[in-house]
């Protein structure tokens, strides 16, 4: 039960970022739920990889490059999921940014 309260309020946060970043477009509420499953597959399973492997360059950069990854995963999510598409890289990296203050804001008030 808390896992799908916790896949809603994500899906919510994804469908309001997209809404505030005009270079990121979402189709639908069904689109944003599917979003947030497979950014939260990518994040979970490529993310700590992708960190390990870019260890020593995030080392040289003191961890910028970890945004680097960040981009790259949610333009990896933007190609897989149909119906969500980013404009560029740097609308994956603002997408990521809000995403995270917004899901972060939800959060914090539903106490998921």
């Amino acid at each position: 039960m808390n896992i799908v309260l916790n896949i809603l309020v994500s899906a919510v946060a994804v469908f309001v970022t997209g809404r505030l970043l005009s270079g990121v477009t979402i189709d639908g509420f069904g689109t944003a739920i599917l979003v947030a499953i497979v950014l939260g597959i990518v994040n979970g399973v490529l993310g700590p990889v992708l960190l390990l492997l870019t260890l020593p360059i995030n080392f040289l950069t003191l961890g910028l490059f970890t945004f680097v990854i960040i981009g790259a995963l949610v333009m990896l999510t933007a190609a897989l999921v149909p119906g969500f598409k980013v404009a560029s890289f740097w609308w994956a990296l603002g997408f990521a940014f809000v995403l995270a203050l917004v899901n972060s804001v939800f959060h914090a008030v539903t106490k998921v």
